[in-house]
C-alpha cells in the first residue's frame, strides 16, 4: 500500500471557491479510482490561496484482474455481424464460445482484463481531473486555449515518493513546488507524508482548518491585549483563511468619531470591503478597533501594515459617515416621511405597482391585523382572537387598541422609506436597520423604530423572529401581502423556481405565528390580504391544484416542522380534517398525535382504527351508505362488542370535551385508552355476521370508533 500526493499549484484562487474546489477534487479522484478498480484508503483534499492538494492513503499497488462475459450474435449470423463483434471484444473467432440457448447457438466472448499498476492509472487520472475540472469562473492565459481558475503553475504527483509521470495543460508533473510567496522558497517534496511539514517550514499552513484556528486564536489574543473582544464571525474567519497561507492577525484602530454611524454600517464596511473583524468592549458596545489578518510576519512588527489598513478603513468610514450625515440632516428637517414620495419612483413589480403602492397595502393590513385581534395574543397569554374560530373581523374603531393600530399603520407606512436613503443606497444590506436608526433620530415611537428594523425578519433558518406585537403585525403584513399579491398575478413558485422568495416569506409567516402563538384562521386573514375580493380569493385559494394558497402554506408548514422532527404524514392527517388552519391548534394536535403514536398503545390503536376504516370503506362502497355510528345495544351479543360499546360510551364524550378545550394530549390519551377493547373486538368478533341486522350494528360500532379517532385526525392519512 502506498500514499499518493497531488498538488495543483496556481495563482491566487478566490477564497469563496476553495472549499468547493477541494471537495470536487476529492470527488473526482475517488470516482476515478473506483472506475479503474483501484483500492484505496482515506482521501483528504484541501486548499490554500495558491494550491489545491489531495492525499490518498493506502493506495493499492495495482487494480484487481477481472473477467467479463459478453453475449454476441448467433453462430449462424452474417459474417459482417460476427466480424463487428470480434472487433469490439478484441478476440478471434476461435476464441469465442458457442453455447446452445433457447434461441439457438449463440456466441459468447470471455474477456480477461489484467490488473493495471497504480502509477499507470494515476498517470491517466490526474490529467483527466485537471481537464474536466469545473470552476464558477475560469481564465485562459498566454497563447493557450486551456482554462483554469488562474494560471496553472505546477503539478506535484507523488506515489510512495516517486513522481507519477503525467502532464496537464502543458504542465509536467514533478515534485517541485513553492512555499510562501514572500517568506518561503522552493520545496522539493519527498512524499505525501512529509508534504505538510515541508510546506510549514516554508511558511505555508496547508490545512484550512489550522489556518482558521490560527486566525481565531490570534484575533482573540490581539483584541484581549486592549481589553476588547472580537465579534464572532465564522464566515469571515473562513474567508481570511482563504486569503492567507501564513495568517497573522493584527489589531488596528479608527477615529471614535465614526461611532456616530450606525454600528451595523461600520461592521458591514469592515467585513465586506476590508475583511476586518469588529471588536466590542466589556459592555458589548462597538469599539473603535478592528482586527485585520496579514499574510506574513512583518519585520517591523506589523506597524506599517496596521497603519495602511487604518488609512484605508478611515476612508471607507468617512464615506459611510458622509451618507449617514446626509440622511440624518434630511430627517431632522422633514421627519422620516421625507423619503416617502420617492417610493413612487421605484417599481415593485410591473403588475403590482410601485413600492409606494405596496406600502399602502401593508399599512392597511397591519392596522387590520391589530384591530381584528389577530396579533392580540402575541404574548401567548391574551384571549383568543375572534378570528381563531372564524369570527367576522371587527369594524375599524378608535376605541381600545386603536393606539397600537395607529402605530402599526405608521410603522408600515415608514418601513420601506430607507430604501431611498443615501445610506441604504450605498449599503443595501442595512435596509430596515438604517430605517430604525433614522426613525429614532426623527423622534418616532421606539416600537415603530423596532418594527421598521424587524419587519423583514425572519429572513432564513435560525434568524430572530419578531415578538413585539407591533413588529409582528408589520412583519406579517409585509410577507402576507407579498405572498398573496404574487399569487394573484399568477407568479407563484413553480418547481425549484422562486424568483420572488415567496416560499421564504411563507416560512417567515409560519415562524411568526408559531413563535408568538397567534390564533387566527389563515383563510380569514388571507381573504383580508387579497382585499376582500371574494372572486379573487376563491380563484387563488380554491381554484388551483398545485399553487393554491392553502396547499402552499401546508407544504411550507411541513418543511418547517420536518426540520424540527415532526412527521409530515401527521400534519397531512390533521389538515385532512378540513377547516383546520389555525396553525397553533393544528400543531398542538400533531404533537399530541406524534407523542401517542410513539407508544405501543398508540401503534396498536392506529392499526385497529385503520382496520375499522378499511372495513367501513369497503362496505360503504358496496351499499353506497355512510355509517353514522348508530348502534342498538340489544343487538350486541358478543362480550367483546359490548365491551367496545361501553368503552366508547365513556371515551367519546371525554375525547369531545378534551378537543373542545384544545387539550389534545388528553384527547389522544382517552383515544389510546380504547386500545384493549379494540384489540379484543377484532380478535373475538366477526364483523360480517350472517344476520344483516347484527352486521350493520357492528359496522355502526366501528363507525363510532372511526368518528372518535377522526375528531383528532384523519387516521387514514397516517403511515404505518
Amino acid at each position: 500500500m502506498s500514499a499518493f500526493l497531488l498538488e495543483l499549484a496556481s495563482e491566487e484562487i478566490p477564497a469563496r471557491m476553495q472549499a468547493a474546489a477541494a471537495e470536487q477534487l476529492r470527488t473526482r479522484f475517488v470516482d476515478g479510482l473506483k472506475a479503474a478498480g483501484l483500492a484505496h484508503g482515506a482521501v483528504v483534499a484541501d486548499a490554500t490561496p495558491r494550491r489545491l492538494w489531495l492525499i490518498a492513503e493506502d493506495v493499492a499497488e495495482a487494480s484487481a484482474a477481472s473477467s467479463e462475459e459478453r453475449k454476441g450474435p448467433s453462430a449462424s449470423a452474417p459474417e459482417g455481424a460476427i466480424a463487428g463483434f470480434l472487433r469490439g471484444v478484441g478476440l478471434t473467432r476461435d476464441q469465442l464460445e458457442e453455447r446452445v440457448t433457447p434461441k439457438g447457438v449463440v456466441l459468447f466472448a470471455h474477456i480477461a482484463s489484467p490488473g493495471r499498476s497504480a502509477a499507470a492509472i494515476l498517470a491517466e487520472l490526474v490529467p483527466a481531473i485537471v481537464r474536466d475540472f469545473q470552476w464558477p469562473k475560469s481564465m485562459r492565459w498566454g497563447a493557450g486555449t486551456v482554462r483554469w481558475v488562474r494560471p496553472l503553475t505546477g503539478i506535484v504527483a507523488l506515489l510512495d515518493g516517486d513522481v507519477v509521470a503525467c502532464e496537464a495543460h502543458g504542465v509536467v508533473a514533478g515534485r517541485e513546488t513553492r512555499g510562501h510567496r514572500i517568506m518561503g522558497g522552493a520545496v522539493s517534496v519527498e512524499s505525501a507524508g512529509t508534504y505538510a511539514a515541508q510546506l510549514l517550514a516554508e511558511k505555508v499552513v496547508v490545512s484550512s482548518a489550522e489556518r482558521r484556528g490560527l486566525i481565531e486564536a490570534g484575533a482573540t489574543e490581539a483584541a484581549a491585549a486592549e481589553g476588547l473582544s472580537v465579534v464572532p464571525d465564522a464566515g469571515l474567519v473562513a474567508e481570511n483563511a482563504g486569503l492567507t497561507e501564513w495568517p497573522v492577525p493584527m489589531l488596528g484602530a479608527f477615529d471614535p468619531a465614526f461611532l456616530a454611524v450606525p454600528r451595523e454600517v461600520i461592521q458591514l464596511t469592515m467585513r465586506t470591503n476590508q475583511k476586518y473583524f469588529a471588536c466590542v468592549d466589556a459592555g458589548g458596545e462597538l469599539a473603535p478597533a478592528f482586527v485585520c489578518t496579514a499574510n506574513l510576519v512583518a519585520s517591523d512588527g506589523g506597524g506599517a501594515i496596521i497603519a495602511g489598513n487604518e488609512r484605508v478603513l478611515s476612508a471607507r468610514l468617512a464615506d459611510a459617515k458622509f451618507f449617514w450625515d446626509q440622511d440624518v440632516a434630511a430627517v431632522l428637517a422633514g421627519g422620516l416621511e421625507v423619503f416617502a414620495p420617492k417610493l413612487s419612483d421605484i417599481v415593485f413589480h410591473e403588475k403590482l405597482g410601485t413600492v409606494a403602492d405596496k406600502v399602502a397595502r401593508v399599512a392597511k393590513l397591519a392596522r387590520w391585523l391589530v384591530e381584528s385581534g389577530a396579533v392580540s395574543s402575541a404574548d401567548g397569554k391574551a384571549p383568543l382572537s375572534p378570528l381563531a374560530e372564524g369570527g367576522e373581523s371587527p369594524s375599524p374603531s378608535r376605541g381600545e387598541g386603536s393606539g397600537l393600530a395607529d402605530l402599526a399603520e405608521r410603522a408600515a407606512l415608514l418601513c420601506k422609506v430607507d430604501l431611498v436613503s443615501a445610506t441604504v443606497g450605498e449599503f443595501p444590506e442595512v435596509q430596515g436597520v438604517a430605517g430604525a436608526y433614522l426613525a429614532r433620530v426623527s423622534g418616532e415611537d421606539a416600537a415603530v423604530a423596532d418594527a421598521i428594523r424587524d419587519h423583514y425578519k425572519p429572513v432564513g433558518q435560525g434568524d430572530d423572529v419578531p415578538t413585539a406585537p407591533l413588529s409582528v403585525a408589520v412583519a406579517l403584513a409585509d410577507k402576507l401581502d407579498t405572498i398573496a399579491a404574487f399569487f394573484l398575478i399568477n407568479e407563484a413558485p413553480t418547481g425549484s423556481k422562486d424568483p420572488f422568495a415567496i416560499r421564504r416569506a411563507a416560512l417567515g409567516v409560519i415562524a411568526s405565528i408559531v413563535r408568538n402563538g397567534l390564533r387566527f384562521r389563515m383563510e380569514t386573514v388571507l381573504l383580508q390580504t387579497v382585499g376582500d375580493d371574494l372572486d379573487s380569493f376563491v380563484k387563488v385559494f380554491d381554484g388551483r391544484i398545485e399553487e393554491k394558497l392553502g396547499a402552499f402554506f401546508a407544504d411550507r408548514l411541513k418543511v418547517q416542522q420536518r426540520e424540527l422532527g415532526m412527521r409530515n404524514d401527521l400534519i397531512d392527517a390533521v389538515f385532512a380534517l378540513g377547516g383546520e388552519d389555525d396553525l397553533v391548534r393544528l400543531l398542538a394536535r400533531v404533537r399530541a398525535l406524534q407523542a401517542v403514536l410513539a407508544t405501543k398503545n398508540g401503534t396498536n390503536l392506529l392499526a385497529g382504527v385503520k382496520r375499522a376504516a378499511s372495513i367501513l370503506r369497503i362496505e360503504e362502497g358496496k351499499d353506497r351508505l355512510v355509517f353514522d355510528g348508530a348502534t342498538d345495544v340489544n343487538l350486541l351479543s358478543e362480550d367483546a362488542e359490548r365491551a367496545l360499546s361501553v368503552a366508547l360510551d365513556g371515551s367519546v364524550p371525554e375525547i369531545a370535551a378534551a378537543v373542545e378545550r384544545e387539550d389534545f394530549a388528553a384527547a389522544m390519551a382517552a383515544l389510546a385508552g380504547l386500545r384493549p377493547a379494540v384489540d379484543a373486538f377484532f380478535e373475538g368478533v366477526i364483523v360480517n355476521a350472517p344476520d344483516p341486522a347484527v352486521r350493520l350494528n357492528r359496522l355502526g360500532l366501528l363507525a363510532r370508533l372511526r368518528g372518535a379517532a377522526n375528531s383528532v385526525a384523519d387516521f387514514s392519512k397516517i403511515e404505518g
